[in-house]
């Protein structure tokens, strides 16, 4: 009885606080002066109609930078805690095989896979002019990955291979980040490229370079955790 007396104050607790949260909700009628000077300086200094990806990419590199370091830490973890042995991972798989995917999951991936990478490829490609860019591309791209192992149970990635990549872009990515160092206002400012003409598909910059290299890094380590969960 006494338990059931703690739960419902509990509830009531947590009600009262959401309560107090929602109540004193007030929308904003206009931006903060900090807000206000992103908004609207923002396109003006990088050349990006997408604030956004400008924001993320450039006035906040850092940030992208351990974000990207964060997510390559979570791959490297989850590969190293769910690899088997060799010999084990063999003489599992004669003793269990693999379940073949269904008509409609095979057909289905013939449809849509080269519509999935397509489009994750235009996320990150024109992410700096509409809402889009490496992170959203990346991690579209292994959702088709990971469309693809389910129609494949057989099939295997080349983990070794992505590897190689993802380090590649992640190098490529810290190099521009010094160019813009060197050469520019700050860490992975983008300004040291050309700006070109505003909403043009080259312009911005290296935002657009930035967001590929981040959208193959990207959806390199989604797809090898995928491949590690699936083994």
């Amino acid at each position: 009885m006494m338990r059931r007396v703690f739960a419902l104050l509990i509830v009531v607790l947590f009600a009262v606080v959401f309560w107090r949260i929602v109540g004193g909700y007030q929308e904003l009628q206009a931006l903060r002066p900090l807000a206000e000077h992103y908004v609207v300086q923002g396109p003006i200094e990088l050349g990006a109609p997408n604030i956004v990806t400008g924001i993320l990419i450039t006035y906040r590199g850092f940030d992208t930078l351990g974000e990207v370091a964060v997510l390559f830490m979570v791959a490297a973890s989850v590969g190293l805690l769910l690899k088997e042995d060799s010999t084990t991972a063999e003489s599992a798989d004669q003793d269990r095989p693999r379940r073949e995917a269904g008509e409609i999951v095979r057909t289905g991936t013939q449809v849509l896979l080269p519509m999935i990478l397509t489009f994750g490829a235009y996320v990150i490609v024109n992410g700096h002019l509409s809402a889009g860019g490496g992170f959203q591309g990346g991690a579209i791209v292994a959702s088709g990955v990971m469309l693809m192992l389910l129609a494949r149970p057989g099939a295997t990635l080349n983990v070794a291979l992505l590897s190689v990549v993802e380090s590649f872009a992640g190098v490529i990515y810290v190099f521009i980040g010094i160019l813009g160092l060197v050469l520019a206002g700050g860490f992975l400012d983008a300004r040291f490229l050309p700006r070109g003409q505003f909403g043009a598909f080259f312009s911005a910059g290296a935002i657009p370079l930035i967001s590929a290299l981040l959208g193959v890094k990207v959806g390199a380590e989604l797809s090898v955790i995928l491949d590690r969960f699936r083994s």
